[in-house]
């Protein structure tokens, strides 16, 4: 898979937050629900600076996100988001897998993450472990928290 992983840049803002609501929009979200997310899923040119933001591209077009939070010990995933053009084509697992390595450079020994319903058994598969639960800060809905133990190497 002729797939690159990159620091986002500043001016990637506006068009990795369309690519968030467009990768949300893929669960059959309605467009109230999804307006309700939107300022959770919003991206700020600075954000780029001041938090973990990745891209994954393939032929010169960003196919996929990721945003890590916090500080080591623990870091959180904060957003993982694929193009669905994209989505089914790996573009996820090596975002995931990317993650996972930034998170143990970094020190961390957990990496937490509460995912959307839909995409809970994709992070299951990844290697993420049931973890109880959170509360969405945008819609309130109860969301699957995951952790993913980041000392345990796979086999």
């Amino acid at each position: 898979m002729d797939l690159l992983i990159r620091p986002a840049r500043p001016d990637e803002a506006a068009d990795l937050t369309e690519l968030a609501m467009r990768s949300k929009g893929h669960w059959g979200y309605d467009a109230e629900f999804l307006a309700r997310c939107r300022t959770e899923l919003t991206l700020a040119p600075a954000d780029m600076t001041s938090r973990q933001v990745a891209v994954a591209e393939r032929g010169g077009r960003v196919v996929g996100l990721l945003v890590l939070a916090g500080a080591p010990p623990e870091l959180a995933l904060d957003m993982l988001f694929v193009d669905p053009p994209a989505i089914g084509t790996g573009v996820g697992r090596v975002l995931y897998g990317h993650a996972v390595a930034t998170a143990r450079a970094a020190g961390a020994r957990t990496l937490w993450i509460d995912a959307d319903p839909g995409a809970e058994p994709f992070y299951r598969h990844v290697g993420a472990v049931p973890a109880g639960t959170s509360v969405s800060p945008s819609t309130g809905r109860t969301l699957p928290r995951l952790r993913h133990d980041l000392a345990v190497t796979p086999d």
